[in-house]
């Protein structure tokens, strides 16, 4: 355990291994988002992966309900850190289930508002870079006193190598210091941005500085690399990127990850397969859909009914297992009145994919397709990289390169 004049200070409790392993990943990982993007950020890491992670974009009425937070006076106008943890976290985290008795990280200094939050859920601890007197006080009062608090001081850079001990051999590599940023998803490739041989030429002799237009040549297809305004990629699918990829950054490999509106929507981590990952992540981005369903939103919970059964009996509902995993009349318990199961409202749309290595395969593309995916970036790289490029194109998907292998052991 790091001593008392070292970057990570235990303000209490007393940590095991794996937590400390969670608050160091989780730490780098909220970093970096706020370096990115200028938001605060959270994430909700349980077992050295990230459950969920997310930007403090202002939460709406809705958002506020499906968070389990409209009975606090979050600020719907304004990011806070509060709504970053309550997107990484709440019933709209990305994978609410896997983040019971997580490790949680913030970006900025803990408030009173977003320790509330925190003290609602079951959780092992939480790093930031500082507390707020109340903040300190309230989560110093979990787990009967024995909550995890460590204060990581914001300004350390590590060396730059790290080493880890397996088996009695000590194995020493350079520490992973990519920076990801709006800069890493300006090579678009395929059809969906396909200019033509006249107009190409033509922005060859524009004042390229002034249009922000970069032009290459590349050896199988050509590409026109864009600023992100001209291209279709917002602000907002920018930031989704980033949010994605450097969520993954600090995932288990292989590892693949959706993101929409500022957060992790599902991340299919620890996978063997690449094509796993996808399913994984795909499935988890939907059930995170249906949790927003006006009729989730509006079931008739019994008072008795604790806010962790509550989380178990939506997931049951939306991952479509009931009947088989839990028995109707079981499940229905939870409730004042019958509830009847759920009916499509919309389609998921707008949804960013991004993986820590190439895609070997189109039907990790075909897949994604399936959960709403209009963005994907891979580092590219693959022998059948125009297989990836043909099936982006018949779906409408804009691909990006980033070049980046992100690798997590």
């Amino acid at each position: 355990m790091p001593s008392s004049n070292h970057f990570l200070l235990v303000l209490n409790g007393s940590p095991g291994y794996i937590n400390i392993l969670d608050a160091l990943n989780g730490w780098q990982l909220v970093k970096e988002l706020t370096d990115a993007t200028g938001l605060p950020a959270a994430a909700s890491f349980k077992h050295v992966s990230p459950a969920g992670a997310a930007v403090g974009l202002p939460l709406n009425d809705s958002e506020s309900q499906s968070c389990m937070v409209s009975d606090l006076p979050l600020d719907n106008r304004r990011p806070s850190l509060a709504a970053a943890y309550a997107r990484a976290r709440g019933r709209k985290g990305a994978d609410r289930m896997s983040s019971f008795g997580d490790f949680v990280a913030l970006s900025e200094k803990c408030d009173e508002l977003t320790a509330k939050i925190i003290h609602r859920e079951v959780s092992d601890g939480v790093v930031a870079p500082d507390f707020d007197a109340a903040a300190l006080s309230l989560l110093a009062k979990k787990k009967n006193g024995n909550y995890c608090i460590l204060k990581v001081n914001p300004n350390y850079i590590p060396t730059e190598t790290e080493e880890r001990t397996v088996f009695g051999l000590r194995l020493r590599q350079k520490r992973n210091n990519a920076r990801i940023d709006s800069s890493t998803f300006s090579t678009v490739v395929g059809k969906h941005n396909y200019v033509s041989d006249r107009l190409f030429e033509k922005f060859l002799f524009c004042q390229v500085d002034t249009l922000h237009w970069s032009c290459q040549l590349q050896k199988r297809h050509r590409t026109l690399c864009m600023s992100k305004a001209l291209i279709g990629l917002s602000k907002q699918s920018t930031d989704d990127l980033i949010v994605a990829t450097i969520a993954l950054k600090y995932a288990q490999s292989n590892t693949v990850c959706f993101a929409n509106r500022g957060q992790v929507i599902g991340i299919g981590a620890g996978q063997q397969s690449r094509i796993h990952c996808t399913r994984l992540a795909g499935e988890k981005a939907c059930n995170w859909w249906l949790r927003q369903h006006p009729r989730v939103l509006a079931l008739p919970w019994k008072a008795t009914v604790r806010r962790a059964e509550k989380s178990n009996a939506i997931d049951v509902l939306c991952s479509g297992v009931l009947g088989n995993e839990v028995s109707l009349d079981q499940w229905q318990q939870c409730f004042t009145e019958p509830v009847s199961l759920l009916t499509p409202v919309s389609k998921l749309s707008g949804v960013v994919m991004s993986s820590d290595a190439f895609l070997p395969f189109r039907d990790n593309i075909d897949c994604a397709k399936q959960f709403g995916v209009q963005f994907v970036a891979h580092p590219g790289g693959s022998v059948r990289d125009d297989d990836i490029i043909e099936a982006c194109n018949e779906h409408g998907i804009t691909l990006i390169h980033t070049g980046l292998r992100l690798f997590h052991h």
